[in-house]
């Protein structure tokens, strides 16, 4: 295995919570990058730009290899953001009852030793079950997903909204795509088995 530090490029603690399902050792960096989306940029193009941008903005003291994940909710062809409150997160679940909406995850992992830069970009479908008012108020009290782009968090009490998946990964749900992740790192020798 070449001697590069694997890097996370973020401070969420369910991409870390997931980067730990692979049992290697990494280190954590906050990113220094604008995340503001630019006039008519398809969602596509906005994950794989601020993944990119994530994981070549973290300063480094070694040779590693960064990883820089973003993503994205869609509903009807607009990008959704995490809601902040508990009325949003209530608008953005009523809206998502009885729909089908799509998430996109940008994924790239940058060696700061070559410059080199592999990007992808995973798409997940989630099904949603048609939800009550009453329902939706309950599970928002409950989990309270204000900083989860779509107002869930699948990895919990979320499960229950949904009709049905469908994605290669159920982690690019959460927002990092393991499968894809494995055969990156795998090409720059890094072999997680």
């Amino acid at each position: 295995m070449p001697n590069y530090q694997l890097v996370l490029a973020s401070t969420s603690p369910y991409r870390k919570q997931l980067l730990n399902k692979l049992a290697i050792s990494f280190e954590t960096a906050s990113p220094n990058f604008d995340e503001t989306a630019l006039s008519s940029e398809t969602p596509i193009d906005l994950v794989k730009r601020l993944a990119i941008g994530k994981a070549q903005s973290c300063l480094v003291d070694k040779p590693s290899v960064v990883i820089g994940s973003d993503q994205v909710c869609v509903i009807d062809g607009e990008i959704i953001g995490k809601p902040h409150t508990r009325e949003k997160a209530i608008e953005q679940l009523s809206r998502q009852s009885g729909h089908a909406i799509t998430f996109y995850t940008g994924l790239a992992l940058y060696n700061t030793e070559t410059q080199q830069t592999d990007v992808t970009v995973d798409t997940f479908i989630v099904h949603f079950r048609e939800l009550s008012q009453s329902q939706i108020e309950s599970y928002v009290d409950k989990e309270q997903p204000f900083y989860c782009a779509g107002s869930f968090k699948s990895e919990g009490l979320g499960i229950a909204l949904f009709d049905r998946l469908e994605g290669k990964d159920p982690n690019t749900l959460v927002g990092l795509p393991l499968i894809d992740l494995i055969d990156m790192l795998a090409k720059q020798g890094i072999d997680v088995l």
